[in-house]
């Protein structure tokens, strides 16, 4: 290790409002704060609400700024993606930042970064069409996973969540590199109830939730499932319900009573390179029923019931085991939370600024 090589003393972080990147960020930047480095977060895409708000501005050391950018999966076309990863650099130069914290490889671009640049993928188009659709990328895609392949190439290091999105990663752009940092989440004040259903909660409007077949294993379903999220994405996709209880977007406030309001947490997703719901569910103490896929494998295997997504029918039998079987359904909560405390905030910190000091290491040794 090359003398003299420190950690960052403010870290330039870019996040949008519309997903778990932005609980991610917060708590990121919340670990952060607990070793003195403070924050600048620049928010790209719909701005964040007046609780989203508040939450940031307990965080010492944070610094607000609310770019107008648009997201790089909303962006109507390479000009403007160029021109977020351009504004983005010259906001950090500008802020002082000595260390750059993306939340999508396709925001590296070709700007002059003030600082080593990491890129986290925390999901992308090209591994999401892979999961979710089949045949070639559409040309709205296409450009996208370009600048997604250029900016992993680009960058000083890239990090991914698991090592199931690592892998996706590869075989989507050939990139190896990616360092594996699991999300890490502080856990939720819950009161527990003994209310007996199942809650799904995310971005339900996206293809990749696979919320469809858990609406359809609703039906006819002797307890009541319920979901938590957005039904509506700022892209234009939208979702209906006709067995799930929808409860809207609810705020991280209102997420502790939705979590004591079940004893099952469900999600068959088709996509999903971590899943912070998830662990916010186990946390919570809820037995998880999820998909057969790679991430969810690699995370939760043997505390979590893990189900074929495609199979409406076994996702409605085994639900109802487990809302009948009280006995099971408490097991299986004890599992999952005895396996969330593998996903902390201090020690997804501790991995994220190892991969930021390398970076800092291998600038310092060139």
């Amino acid at each position: 290790m090359l003398a003299g090589v420190r950690l960052p003393r403010r870290m330039f972080i870019t996040a949008d409002a519309v997903g778990g990147v932005w609980q991610y960020t917060l708590d990121l930047a919340s670990g952060l704060a607990a070793r003195g480095i403070e924050t600048v977060l620049a928010v790209l895409g719909p701005e964040p609400g007046p609780e989203q708000r508040q939450a940031a501005s307990v965080i010492t050391g944070l610094d607000l700024h609310l770019t107008r950018l648009p997201l790089d999966w909303t962006a109507e076309g390479p000009g403007a993606l160029a021109n977020a990863s351009e504004c983005l650099a010259g906001l950090a130069g500008r802020l002082g930042a000595d260390a750059v914290h993306l939340h999508s490889p396709a925001l590296v671009g070709q700007a002059t970064w003030p600082a080593p640049v990491i890129a986290v993928a925390h999901s992308c188009v090209a591994t999401w069409w892979r999961a979710v659709r089949s045949g070639p990328l559409p040309a709205d895609f296409a450009w996208r996973a370009t600048a997604i392949s250029e900016g992993l190439y680009s960058a000083d290091a890239v990090i991914a969540p698991s090592q199931a999105h690592a892998q996706s990663l590869g075989a989507a752009y050939g990139f190896g590199a990616a360092h594996v940092v699991h999300n890490g989440r502080m856990p939720l004040c819950h009161h527990r109830q003994s209310n007996r259903a199942v809650l799904a909660a995310g971005r339900l409007w996206d293809d990749g939730k696979n919320i469809a077949l858990l609406d359809l294993a609703a039906r006819d379903l002797n307890g009541p499932v319920i979901g938590a999220g957005p039904l509506h994405g700022p892209n234009g996709a939208i979702t209906s319900l006709k067995n799930i209880q929808a409860l809207g977007p609810l705020n991280a406030s209102d997420m502790p009573a939705a979590y004591a309001r079940a004893c099952i947490f469900a999600s068959p997703a088709l996509y999903e390179p971590f899943g912070l719901a998830v662990l916010e569910a186990a946390q919570a103490g809820l037995a998880l029923l999820l998909s057969d896929i790679p991430s969810f494998r690699e995370l939760w295997h043997g505390a979590a019931i893990l189900l074929d997504p495609g199979d409406a029918a076994a996702w409605r039998t085994q639900l109802q085991i487990l809302l009948d079987d009280a006995d099971l359904c408490r097991l299986m909560g004890h599992r999952a939370k005895q396996r969330a405390q593998r996903y902390t905030v201090a020690a997804m910190v501790k991995q994220t600024l190892g991969v930021h000091r390398s970076a800092r290491i291998s600038m310092a040794a060139d």
